[in-house]
């Protein structure tokens, strides 16, 4: 099995069912991908030696997804120079807006590329992900350019 270049990581394992799709995205291009559980909260420690150990493990791009008070993108994008792309999973209390804005208002100097909260967001990320790998692998290149294709001609042109 190839290593993998791109990690996911997400809060919680409730989290799975809204990054799985990040995941699948992945999958669908051919990209090699882990998935952890990482609590900026309750495994700080687990985040911290993830994040650092991440670029020297070979990944190039980190997806995090997180709810609530959604803290894991902005901690892992502080500590690694890798891409963090972060995805707000959606909460019981605001529906994810709290997610949203805890990942979108970062300081400046820790950039995280923030995507739309839940299932649309967590699969952007992983196209972004591929398209961020594809700049620099002509394969994956013309795998995204072929998969957007696909999806473009799998749009009816009459509604019934």
């Amino acid at each position: 099995m190839t290593n993998p270049v791109v990690g996911i990581i997400m809060g919680s394992t409730s989290d799975w069912e809204t990054m799985r799709h990040a995941a699948d995205r992945l999958s669908d291009l051919g990209i090699a991908h882990e998935t952890r559980v990482v609590s900026a909260h309750r495994t700080p420690q687990r985040l911290y030696d993830y994040a650092r150990e991440a670029a020297d493990r070979g990944l190039k791009v980190i997806i995090a997804g997180a709810g609530g008070a959604a803290h894991l993108p902005g901690m892992a994008a502080s500590m690694t120079h890798l891409p963090v792309l972060g995805v707000p999973v959606e909460s019981k209390a605001l529906k994810g807006m709290d997610s949203l804005l805890s990942i979108v208002q970062m300081p400046a100097g820790i950039p995280v590329g923030t995507l739309a909260i839940g299932k649309a967001g967590a699969a952007n990320a992983g196209l972004l992900a591929a398209a961020i790998l594809a700049t620099g692998d002509e394969a994956l290149s013309q795998r995204l350019q072929a998969w957007r294709a696909a999806q473009t001609d799998g749009v009816a042109t009459d509604p019934e």
